[in-house]
């Protein structure tokens, strides 16, 4: 328990090489669970669903009043630990693996690019949309790097009208996000 103990210290006297990627380390019975997601400022109207961005690995967000399950449109942000994923070996892989994963399991899905969207410090992040052409969800979904870590920021929607409204908080956190 005491390596446990200290591997949070580290972990949290660590964060400064990376302030604003959150870094959370639970103790448990079977050893240290390990939570990396971008922090992003508040947006009016939306919030945190703690529960859903531990179960999702990723910063989850929903509409006040609905949670992460629930809610038609949502926000998240996940940060992917480049030593945990060896295999993706540039932003440009990780980028294909997402669109090999949507053509595979979205029939018909349509994949664009669409303008980059830039973060307060000035990131451009590679932007696509994956709409469905049949069922599914309407994404958005903005790829960066920030040191050891690949940046997704991704709103999802049940419905294009859904999507369209969430789409205008979306860019505003991307526009408010800094290293």
């Amino acid at each position: 328990m005491r390596c446990a103990y200290a591997l949070l210290a580290v972990l949290f006297m660590s964060s400064a090489a990376f302030a604003e990627i959150e870094k959370i380390a639970i103790p448990s019975e079977k050893g240290v669970s390990f939570y990396w997601w971008p922090k992003v400022a508040s947006l009016d109207g939306w919030r945190q669903d703690r529960e859903h961005s531990f179960f999702y690995s990723a910063n989850a967000l929903a509409p006040d009043g609905f949670t992460f399950k629930n809610a038609e449109s949502v926000i998240y942000a996940r940060a992917l630990f480049k030593p945990r994923t060896p295999e993706i070996k540039s932003l440009e892989a990780l980028i294909e693996n997402d669109r090999k994963d949507f053509e595979t399991n979205v029939p018909g899905v349509s994949i664009q690019e669409v303008a980059p969207l830039s973060t307060a410090d000035g990131q451009k992040l590679r932007s696509f949309t994956f709409f469905p052409t049949k069922g599914g969800n309407w994404e958005r979904v903005s790829y960066g790097e920030e040191g050891e870590f690949y940046l997704v920021f991704t709103v999802s929607s049940r419905s294009q009208s859904g999507f369209n409204s969430a789409v205008i908080a979306y860019e505003k956190l991307i526009a408010g996000y800094r290293k």
